[in-house]
Order: structure tokens, then sequence, then C-alpha cells
């Protein structure tokens, strides 16, 4: 039995367009950008967390958080901050607007809704917006 690889029938294969040695300066720069997209953000923003309805206020309600940290971070980092558990409800709000996914990161979100320099998350126990 004859192996595929050895069939003279067949064409030989052909590298993508992009892995041909013309495109090598190409591809360096894409490898570069990967890099530095997998680089974490080491900055921080402000974070303000403000209770709404009959959810208990903070001692302190100003923190620092990472903001190559995805929002489910924060989410959890309050959780901890109000002693509550994973079944007790728990609803988080941007700017009293809208509840961002939790793989949003805290960068974009601070980039397009910071409020005087403050990153501004309100949270219930209840469902306070639709």
């Amino acid at each position: 039995m004859a192996s595929t690889t050895d069939s003279p029938n067949r064409a030989p294969r052909s590298l993508p367009s992009w892995a041909l040695p013309e495109h090598s300066e190409m591809l360096i720069e894409a490898m570069k950008a990967l890099d530095t997209y997998k680089q974490r953000d080491p900055s921080k923003v402000i974070v303000r967390f403000k209770a709404v309805g009959n959810a208990p206020i903070m001692k302190q309600n100003f923190y620092k958080i990472t903001s190559s940290n995805r929002f489910q971070a924060v989410i959890q980092f309050l959780r901890r901050e109000l002693g509550w558990q994973a079944g007790e409800p728990l609803f988080t709000y941007v700017n009293l607007a809208f509840s961002p996914a939790p793989d949003d990161t805290v960068s974009n979100l601070f980039k397009s809704f910071a409020t005087e320099g403050h990153l501004i998350v309100n949270y219930s126990t209840t469902a306070a917006w639709g």
C-alpha cells in the first residue's frame, strides 16, 4: 500500500501566503503584537462602590484595582468585602445604568464609563434596573 505523501499524482503542498518568506516581516510584527496583547497591564484604576436599596454600605468604598482584571474579579472582591456567599444575590451596575458582563475588562469599562477619574460600581441585593 502506497503512502499518500509519496503519491506522484498529488501536487505538493504549498505554504499559506502569510508564511512565505516575503511576508516574514509581517509575521514577526504580528507575533510582537500578540506578545504585547498577552502582557498584563500593571496599571490600576480607582473603583468606587456605592450601595443601592437595602444593600449594606461599605466602610471604605474606594479601591485601586488592576485594570487588566475582568469584571468578574471585581464581583468576587465585592463579595469578599461584604462577606457574601456565592449563593446570595448580588447585582452590580456601572453608573446606575447597566450591568456589565463578567468577562468585560476593568480597563475597557474605565475607559468608556469613568466619571471624575473613578469607575462607579453600584451594587444591590435585588435587581434595581432592568
